[in-house]
Order: structure tokens, then C-alpha cells, then sequence
């Protein structure tokens, strides 16, 4: 540890105005666990639910509609903010730790509460922030017309909502529930999303009458009323107005793709020094950095169509402005699309025929999903701790050794498979997203993917609780 002055400490003194939940002294049984998700996800979906007190709703586009899938956030409720100020600040402290601009020692007790009451500070701080900016920003309605009371209302109840979020998140990660908060909210989200296009009962009114949203309430509705059932199933596998049974299969065919490819890993035979004759293995799996990649390839696109937004409409005639991106509002919500400019060319084609029609625009998409991805997730093992110098430094402390190989030269070996995972599978899961997108999969390429791998995360983790104990419901 360095010596003299520390950042941590500077938390020290506000560390008892820090709302905390408490460290379970015992084990949590697996049905109590799986109670408190249960829980900690019932007041999730009611937040999602609760309307926002005192906004004007407008029906100007939606700035955000872009993250809404990885921020698990709902326009115009309590959860408006989602986890973005969770997922910001600990990807800040997690930078910032692996920059070693924050001095931290993981293997510290001390310095573990520190770094989680920093990041837990720092997300109170974005809530307010992002709170602020979005009543300002005239998001709900201009401030004259809601009222200066109104306007500190949604503020406080933003607020409140975000506080709620992150505790729920603190009580997950502490081994009261069943993963973290941020995963389990994500997956439902897109997951509710995805059931509700499938089999939503609600009426659209188009040109050629009333429709049913929902894919599958629709095929059976148009095959039932229509004298010629081959219009009826065209029209079901193939309208462009409302979600069809095509996008539903091409849902249903990445999720299985995805599945597929878990189980891709290598597996390292490993000893156990304590132990003499006791042997295992440490996976390293294709994913080996999970949905990360993606999560930071969308975030990094939905700001730069933020920002882009913004500036088109004010600077509408600047050269730059234009080359960054262009929009044009064609959603009957609103919403807006970017139609030139940089904007345009990192977006995803909506079908294969559009492709086809503007090949340069899929080439410069695919190529940019690709490269970013695999950047990001061989950016990541440095930054979260898992890469072959800080996997080697974990298997040395828990007195393990790759058989076969003495201990300096794990580092080495590690090396040759590590890297290889992080980049080629971040490659994989930018192309599996580019695929689930222009099949028109229901609620994006990359809400499937992180719908997936979170849904086999806590897979993984249940059958592991049930060989453990015994005793899974």
C-alpha cells in the first residue's frame, strides 16, 4: 500500500452518512436468497410502474430510447434513471482503481468498505446529477409550466428511486439475494420486453384496420378473421408496422445460439498444493468477459447519438454537426433516426435488404461492432482484474499450480489462451449482436445478448447452490 495521503480516506468521515446495508453473519440459506431476489425484483417492476408526480408529458422524442435496454430504466416512472448511476459509478471507481489513480487493496477489509462506500457515494452524487439535468434539460415539461414545487418534487423523487436501486443492489451483492441487482434488473427488463411484443393484448389502429401488438395474439387473430389464410400468415410472419412471428423465431434462434456457445471453454488441469493428489480445473470460457463488450459498445454509441441529437437540432447548418450525425424524425412516438453522418454508419441496418441496398453502411457497421468489441473486452481484463497476471496472482494465493507447469511460468501460459478469449469472444458477441439485428430480433441484438448470458449467470449459479446444498426448491 502507498504511503501518506490516500483518496479512500477522504471517505472516511462521511462513511456514517452513507445509507449501508449490513453484512449477513451467517450464511444465507438458498431459499431465504432466493425469497430476497424475489423481493428486491417485485419492487423493481412496481418502480417501473409508479408514474412520475407532477411532469407534463410531451411528445417530443426520447433522447435516451437508445440505453433504455441496458439501463433497465422506464420513461416517465420511477424508474426513469434505471441503473445508469449504479453501472456509471462503478465503472468510474473500477477505471479509476485500475489506472491506479485510487489506491486500493482488495485483500484488505478496510479498504473493500472504503472503495464500495466511494462507489456507492459517487452514485448518490450521478443520481442527483443526472435528476437535475434531466428536470432542467425541460425533459418533463418546461419549468414554468410544472412549477418550481413540481420541479423539486420529481427531482426528490428521482432521487429517492435511485437510492432505492442501489441499496437493492447492495443487499444482492452482499449474499442476501442471488447475483447482483444491476444483472437481475437488466434481464427483466428486456425479458418483460420481449414477453409483452410476444403476447401483448393491446389494439393498434392501422391503415388496414385494427391489429393486435403482440406477435403471436396477432397470428391467431388474423388467421381466425381472414378468409385467405395464406394473406393472414404472410401478413403475421412478415408486417412491418408491429412486431411479427419472424422477429419472434429470429428471438428464440439467437437465445439458442447464445446458449450454444457457453459451453465454449478450455479447461486447465489444476493441483492443489495444501492437497497432495487432489486436482481440478479453471475454465476459461469463450465469453470470458460476459456481455461487458457489448455493454460498453452500446453505451458508447447511445451517447454519441445523445450528444448528436442535441446538436443537429440546434446547429442544424454546421459542417461538423452534419458529420457527426444527421436525424430525422420518422417513429410516430417521435423518436428520431439518424439518416447521415457518422451517426448513420455505426447504426445497425433494420433488415438484410437494407444491407444490400447500402453495402458501404454494412461494412463500415459490421467492421466497427467488431473491432470495438474485441477492444473493449481486452480493455476490461485489465481494468476488472482478470487478466493472466492478475489470474496468476489468484491462483498463487489460493496455493494452486497449473499441472505441468512451475509457477513463473503460469503468467506466460495464461497469455496464450487469456487474451485470445477476451478479444475473439468479444468479436463473437459483437457478430452474434449484428445477427440478432438484422433479423429483427425483438428487443435488439444486444438486449437478447445480455438477457442471455444474465439468465445463464444465475443458471449456472443455481445449479452450483443446488450441488452445494442440496436442498434447491
Amino acid at each position: 500500500m502507498a504511503k501518506g495521503f490516500r483518496f479512500l480516506n477522504l471517505i472516511k468521515p462521511v462513511m456514517c452518512l452513507i445509507p449501508e446495508v449490513e453484512s449477513p453473519h451467517r450464511r444465507v440459506p438458498f431459499k431465504e436468497r432466493l425469497l430476497w431476489t424475489l423481493m428486491a425484483l417485485f419492487i423493481f417492476l412496481i418502480c417501473c410502474q409508479i408514474p412520475l408526480y407532477g411532469i407534463v408529458m410531451s411528445r417530443s422524442s426520447d433522447p435516451f430510447y437508445w440505453m433504455r435496454v441496458i439501463l433497465a430504466s422506464n420513461r416517465g416512472t420511477l424508474m426513469e434513471l434505471g441503473i445508469s448511476p449504479v453501472v456509471t459509478s462503478g465503472m468510474i471507481m473500477q477505471l479509476l482503481a485500475g489506472a491506479r489513480i485510487v489506491d486500493v487493496d482488495q485483500s484488505l477489509k478496510e479498504d473493500r468498505e472504503l472503495f464500495n462506500a466511494a462507489q456507492k457515494l459517487l452514485g448518490l452524487l450521478i443520481t442527483i446529477g443526472e435528476a437535475v439535468a434531466y428536470v432542467l434539460s425541460g425533459m418533463y415539461g418546461n419549468i414554468n409550466e410544472i412549477g418550481t414545487g413540481n420541479a423539486l418534487l420529481i427531482i426528490a423523487q428521482l432521487v429517492f428511486a435511485g437510492l432505492v436501486v442501489l441499496l437493492m443492489d447492495e443487499l444482492m451483492q452482499k449474499g442476501y439475494g442471488l447475483g447482483s441487482g444491476i444483472s437481475l434488473f437488466i434481464a427483466t427488463n428486456i425479458c418483460e420486453n420481449i414477453v409483452w411484443k410476444a403476447l401483448s393484448p393491446t389494439t393498434i389502429n392501422t391503415g388496414k384496420g385494427t391489429e393486435f401488438e403482440g406477435a403471436m395474439v396477432a397470428l391467431f387473430h388474423l388467421v381466425l378473421t381472414k378468409k385467405n389464410k395464406i394473406d393472414a400468415l404472410r401478413e403475421a410472419f412478415y408486417r412491418s408496422n408491429a412486431p411479427n412471428c419472424t422477429n419472434l423465431l429470429a428471438t428464440i434462434l439467437v437465445f439458442l445460439i447464445v446458449i450454444y456457445f457457453q459451453g465454449f471453454k478450455v479447461d486447465l488441469p489444476v493441483t492443489y498444493q495444501k492437497v497432495r493428489g487432489q486436482q481440478g480445473t479453471y475454465p476459461i470460457k469463450l465469453f470470458y468477459t460476459s456481455n461487458i463488450p457489448i455493454i460498453l459498445q452500446t453505451a458508447l454509441v447511445s451517447n454519441l447519438y445523445f450528444f448528436s441529437q442535441l446538436l443537429y437540432r440546434r446547429f442544424r447548418s454546421s459542417l461538423i454537426v452534419s458529420i457527426i450525425g444527421q436525424w430525422q424524425v420518422l417513429d410516430p412516438s417521435g423518436n428520431a433516426v439518424p439518416i447521415g453522418g457518422i451517426a448513420y454508419y455505426i447504426s445497425p441496418p433494420s433488415s438484410v435488404s437494407d444491407m444490400g441496398a447500402d453495402p458501404f453502411h454494412a461494412f463500415i457497421y459490421i467492421t466497427f461492432v467488431l473491432v470495438s468489441c474485441a477492444v473493449f473486452s481486452r480493455m476490461w481484463t485489465g481494468i476488472s482484474g482478470s487478466s493472466a497476471r492478475d489470474v496468476a496472482k489468484q491462483l498463487r494465493d489460493q496455493q494452486m499450480l497449473i499441472k505441468g507447469h512451475r509457477d513463473t511460468a503460469i503468467v506466460e501460459l495464461l497469455n496464450r489462451y487469456i487474451p485470445t478469449a477476451a478479444a475473439f469472444g468479444g468479436m463473437c458477441i459483437g457478430a452474434l449482436t449484428i445477427v440478432a439485428d438484422v433479423l429483427g430480433a425483438i428487443g435488439s441484438g444486444t438486449g437478447i445478448l445480455l438477457a442471455v448470458t444474465i439468465v445463464y449467470q444465475y443458471y449456472e449459479m443455481m445449479v452450483k447452490e443446488t450441488d452445494q446444498g442440496g436442498k434447491a426448491l
